[in-house]
């Protein structure tokens, strides 16, 4: 990550700054002695002494001005061009999110409003990632099978983008937990990371797809690859929308069933854990938890490089000084 910032090296120099309005003032008060060729001596007793001129006051401000850009070249203004880079964690994480026709279910809550569960997943899972910029993080989204919608990547915001194109009725309706995690698992299978887990959540029974949950579990931990389950929405009639015959959006009370004590099994049988989740807080906490459970030290390197910018201000300040001492001695010294 690039960062540039500005300071001075010498900052104490930036105080004769603030002789420069004494100046400005005492030479205002004199004024400037103007050589003029008087013709008699009564023009010379109506001229007065020492009057002061606008090209005088131009001279002075040439002067000022190239000052101040002197000192604060003495300053020596500095760009950074500073550099910090995070290694990687060495944790890899897949998310498989359930996505069959139950998590249109309206039984959570988003600052009050009931919305589906899908759309509250979406959001803790992305806060999730938010909290893990150093892990390589994909994704699979499976119903009646599994289909990839990230690969493992430390472009975060990328994933985000994926996470939000993600919805309900892209693939066959069911809940096949054993193929996702399967799939999950396949996408570790080449990963060098010091910890690999799949933090699986559905919000159903398995009831699609070829593998046993159990029996891909099995493979996960001969892999050494870590599983947490997670349970969503309540046991029970959970509210679904529906459309009746006229087109408008209704709600009917379904069943909905989680197999927690399959979910139990695959997390304890690869050394991770099952969560419940009933309303939103539950959930984000669940994946707080999660966050604090898999963490690993982060080494981050910081590069500083300083480019030198005191020419752009001596050259300048000198220019405006020579010109001044030129003007006042040649094409000013005598008006007209």
């Amino acid at each position: 990550m690039m960062e540039g910032t500005f300071q001075f090296a010498n900052p104490g120099w930036l105080w004769l700054l603030v002789a420069l309005p004494l100046i400005a003032l005492l030479r205002g008060r004199a004024g400037r002695a103007v050589a003029m060729k008087l013709p008699s001596v009564s023009d010379a007793r109506n001229a007065g002494g020492r009057p002061k001129s606008r090209v005088g006051g131009f001279l002075l401000a040439l002067m000022l001005l190239g000052l101040a850009l002197l000192i604060v070249a003495l300053a020596r203004p500095q760009l950074g061009r500073g550099r910090t880079e995070i290694e990687t964690s060495g944790i890899d994480i897949v998310l498989a999110i359930d996505v069959s026709g139950s998590m249109e279910a309206m039984d959570f809550k988003i600052k009050g409003e009931p919305v589906n569960r899908l759309d509250v997943v979406k959001k803790v899972v992305e806060e999730f990632v938010g909290e893990r910029p150093g892990d390589r993080i994909g994704m699979v989204a499976f119903a009646g099978r599994p289909y990839l919608v990230s690969p493992l990547t430390l472009d975060h915001d990328w994933l985000k983008k994926r996470l939000d194109e993600v919805q309900i009725g892209r693939v066959e309706d069911g809940t096949a937990i054993g193929s996702a995690i399967a799939s999950s698992v396949n996408h570790l299978r080449d990963s060098d990371a010091k910890s690999r887990i799949v933090i699986l959540l559905t919000d159903g029974v398995n009831n699609a797809g070829a593998a046993n949950p159990v029996t891909a579990a099995e493979a996960a931990k001969t892999l050494g690859i870590k599983i947490y389950t997670i349970g969503a929405g309540i046991q029970g009639e959970a509210p679904m929308p529906v459309q009746d015959a006229f087109g408008r959006r209704r709600y009917r009370m379904v069943n909905v069933e989680i197999d927690e004590e399959s979910l139990r099994e695959i997390a304890k049988s690869t050394g991770g854990r099952y969560f419940r989740a009933t309303d939103t807080d539950s959930l984000a906490e669940i994946y707080e938890v999660i966050n604090q459970l898999e963490t690993t030290k982060r080494t981050v390197k910081k590069y500083e490089d300083y480019e030198e910018l005191f020419l752009f201000a001596m050259l300048p300040g000198l220019g405006l000084v020579l010109l001044e001492r030129l003007l006042s001695e040649t094409r000013y010294r005598h008006l007209p």
